[in-house]
Order: C-alpha cells, then structure tokens, then sequence
C-alpha cells in the first residue's frame, strides 16, 4: 500500500473524515514539481528558439491537440464523468466495474475516430487556431506537419485525463499530479537532443513535436499500474444503453462549454494573436505559463480535491458540509491566488527576464521581457478570477447541473470576444491578455450569484472574515514589494544574479505575506478541513 492509500486508510479508521487539506497539499506539491519542470522546459525552449515564427509555429501544434485535451478530456468529460462515478463507487466494486467497461470503450473508440479526422484535417485546424499563417503558405505548410505529429497526443493524454478521474475518485491524488511532470521531461530530452545534433531551428521543432508524441505513450503507461491496483480496467465494451453512460451523456454536452472557458479564450486569443506581429503568440504563451504556477497550486489542486467530496456530500444531501467545504476552497484558493497576483502584478518584468533571459546568449531579447512583462501584469488581475471559476464550478457539477454553467460560461465567451475585437487592433497582445481577465471576474461573479440563487451554497460568516485576512496581508505584500523589490533595477543584473535574486525575494515575500496573515488572525486551524 502506497504512503498516500495508507494515510486515506488511517483517515478513515479515526472517523473524523477525510483530511482535504493533506490531499490538497499532495496535489500541490506535485502540481509544483510539474509547474517547475515546466519552467525548466520553457527556460530551454526560450533560449533555443526565443520569440521567434519557429516559436510560434511549435506552441500552434502544442495548443491544437491541448485545447481538445483540456476541453473535452480534463475539463467536460471530468465534470460529467466524476459526479456519476461516485455514485456507481458507492454501491461497490462490481457496480463500478460495470459502470466503466462501457464508459472506456465508448470513450476510447471515440478518441481513435477523433484522432484520425483530426489528423486528416490538420490543415483546417492549422487555419483555424493561427488563421494569420496563412498569408505565409511555407509557415502555414510547416505548422501543418507538425499538428499532425502532435495530435495523436490528444487520444494518449485523454485516456491519462480518465484514468486520473478514477484515481481522484478513489483519493488517490499523487499519481495523476505528478504525471504531467513526464511530458516536461520528454519536451527537455527532445530540445537538448535538438540542440546536441546542432540542428537548425526548422528541424528542431520537429524532434520537439514528435517529444510531445511521445510524452503522450509515457504519460499513460505511467498510470496503468495505479489504475489496475484498484481493479478499475475491466474488459471494454461498446454498451451504449448502460443508464450511467447515458447520464455522462446527457451532462456532457453543455459541460464541454462550461468547463473550458479558459480553453476557448485562449483560442480566440492565439487566433488573433497570428494577425499581430510576430512573436505575439509565444509572448502571450510564456506569460501563461508564468501565471500557471500559482493557477496550479490552488485553483487546480483544490478543484481536483474538492469535486469528488462535493459529489459525494451532494448525494448524501449533507448541505452543511457542503458550504463549509465550499467556504474552504474559496478561502484557501484566495490565500494562494491573490498574494501571487499581487506579486505577479509587481514584478511583472524582472520576473520574466529572470526565467526566461537566464541562460546567457539566449533567443530572448529584452523586447521579448517587456512584451511578455505587459501580458503578465493583465493575467494577473484575472489570476484570482481563475482560481475562484475552478472552486465554484465543481459547486453545480456536484450536483450534475450543468444547464446553469453553460449559460454563464457563454457570457463569460461573449465578454471575451468583444473586449479582444474592441482592443487587440490598438495594444495588440496586451487588449488580449485584458479581455481574458474581464471574461474571469464576469465568470466568477454569475457563478456565485448562480450558486446562490439555485440554493446549491450560501457562504458562511466565517468565510468574510478569512477573506478580509486575505486581503489585509496582501495589502502588506504589496507594499513591501513596492518598497524593497520595484525600485531594484533587475535588467541591469547578469542572468545568474536575477534569477537568484528572484529567488530569494519570492522566499522573503511569503515569509511576509504568512506573517501579515497571523497578524490579521488566521491561524493554521484555519486551513484544516475534513469531510
């Protein structure tokens, strides 16, 4: 029995409930360990290509087959499959068995078909995800080869999203977080094989693109053990009439828009952005992935945490545990998500430059840091927006409501699309970074009303007061980064002086910021939470 199976297992013999905050803490840590694997990747992927058509052209082939992955895959098929699973997990191994024979069969099969239309449509993908490419038919052509390297990756990385579902299902938490680690991994090998060979840049993409193949096959035999020590790989079928099939059917459609806004905006974002100068995707890339740290470890920690928990007390209808778990994943993604912001906002370019200009004689120009730096300050506001969208939605999938986040996720849509046509034509990247931050906080505040009016969560007193801790000790982060960090002149430093800098100031400002929260009362009771 793994460490994590034996601490679940002693939680449970005590009967004071499962420890979300432990299980939290797992999926963040491991969400940290993939997040800096990442920005090892991305460290060698800017020095290797910079900000350049070739840039562009590799992060269009990744977000093709990621899109489909983080639309379909981790964001509607979880929030259909995870409430409905629980239910068959509750009434034993033989229900649930029968439950997920069907479930993989029907699942894998539609993938194998997906996969191969998507192969065969590469060029209409192509076009639709960088339609400004098409003015270059040499770009465009090579961009199309490497969609269809890179898309086979959607079938092996949407069967990982499964198998993790019914991992999480069973509190099984590490596994799947750590997994993402495995295509970092892949993607480094590729590059410093890349640029081992002494290969040109052309052929570099190209060895990245089959890395991220590759990562696919990884990622999933990774997993398998875990998912055959519980028994769940039954014998696939095609039963198509099985009635908890035919119920992630019906929660699925509405739940593919209501769970990927993020996915959608980040489209018409890369869309847009192949019309402006060159260098716009990869800057708006980058400057997302810097937001993905603190994303990772709270909006998608707790969001993987709490939606099993949230399904299963829906079911028991234990509306009290409920709110309080609700209330404690707003608190804590708001403890993590609003100092980062704070951060991020502050040191918007040094911290760019510091990860990105580390390595000396680099593709990455200060041009590049600047644009990168205004991108990330936009992002920033909408990082707590983010976070709050990833805890309130799992409120109504819990409850196997998805009509209600679909309609909000489509003004969340429509918000997006007028703020980027109304703004890209006059701050290009940066109107695009901004309309995704009001299309975040416009989300966040239908799903709250939208919770509330539906009777799902009513926020407890308690709540207010954790929250105006939150904002007391980022209040004090923000003026100690103001007063000690910003007036630092971080693109005078050498690469290796910035990065350490970087580092060490990001350890003294969480040292503040935990110290401005005991000084607004919170206490580390606060952050435990059992159900």
């Amino acid at each position: 029995m793994s460490t994590e199976e034996s601490q679940n297992q002693q939680d449970s013999d005590t009967g004071k409930g499962v420890n979300l905050t432990r299980q939290g803490t797992v999926v963040a840590s491991m969400t940290g360990v993939s997040r800096i694997s990442g920005f090892i990747r991305d460290v060698v992927l800017a020095y290797l290509f910079g900000a350049t058509q070739y840039a562009d052209m590799f992060f269009v082939a990744l977000r093709v087959p990621n899109f489909f992955r983080r639309l379909f895959a981790e964001g509607a098929f979880s929030q259909a499959f995870v409430p409905v699973m629980v239910r068959y997990r509750e009434d034993g191994l033989p229900a649930l068995r029968g439950f997920l024979s069907p479930l993989s069969g029907i699942f894998a099969a539609t993938l194998v078909l997906v996969v191969v239309l998507g192969v065969l449509g590469a060029p209409i993908l192509t076009a639709l995800f960088a339609p400004g490419f098409l003015d270059e038919a040499a770009q465009f052509n090579a961009t199309v080869e490497l969609v269809r390297i890179t898309f086979p990756y959607l079938g092996f990385i949407a069967l990982v999203s499964y198998t993790a579902a019914v991992l999480n299902a069973h509190n099984r938490f590490a596994i799947p977080a750590f997994t993402p680690v495995l295509l970092n991994l892949c993607l480094i090998a590729a590059a410093l094989f890349a640029i081992s060979q002494n290969m040109t840049l052309a052929s570099g993409i190209v060895v990245l693109a089959w890395g991220v193949f590759i990562s696919g096959v990884v990622q999933l035999m990774f997993q398998i053990p875990s998912m055959q020590r519980l028994d769940c790989l039954p014998r696939p079928s095609l039963d198509h009439r099985h009635p908890g099939v035919v119920q992630v059917g019906k929660l699925l459609v509405p739940a593919v828009f209501s769970a990927s806004v993020g996915q959608i905006n980040a489209l018409v974002n890369t869309m847009l952005a192949s019309t402006l100068m060159t260098g716009s995707i990869t800057w708006l890339y980058f400057a997302d992935r810097l937001m993905e740290l603190p994303l990772g470890l709270a909006a998608v920690a707790l969001g993987t945490v709490i939606l099993p928990h949230l399904s299963r007390l829906a079911s028991q209808e234990d509306h009290t545990a409920f709110n309080a778990t609700m209330d404690w994943g707003i608190f804590l993604g708001l403890a993590v998500g609003l100092p980062a912001a704070v951060a991020l906002f502050l040191l918007a370019e040094p911290l760019s430059a510091a990860v990105f200009m580390s390595v000396p004689g680099g593709a990455m120009s200060l041009l590049d840091i600047r644009m990168i730096g205004l991108a990330l300050e936009l992002f920033a506001v909408a990082l707590p927006g983010f976070v709050l969208v990833k805890i309130l939605a799992p409120g109504f999938f819990a409850h196997q409501n998805t009509q209600a986040p679909f309609r909000y996720a489509t003004v969340a849509v429509a918000v997006n699309l007028v703020g980027s046509g109304a703004t890209f034509m006059w701050f290009g990247h940066v109107g695009l970074a901004l309309a995704t931050a009001m299309s975040a906080w416009v989300h966040v505040a239908l799903l709250l009303n939208g919770l509330r009016k539906a009777g799902h969560y009513t926020p407890g007193k308690q709540l207010a007061r954790h929250l105006l801790a939150v904002i007391g000790a980022s209040v004090l982060l923000a003026a100690a980064i103001w007063w000690w960090l910003v007036p630092i002149d971080w693109l005078a430093l050498n690469g290796g002086m910035r990065l350490a800098g970087m580092v060490a100031a990001a350890g003294a400002a969480v040292l503040v910021y935990l110290a401005g929260l005991l000084l607004c009362g919170v206490r580390p009771r606060d952050l435990i939470h059992r159900v």
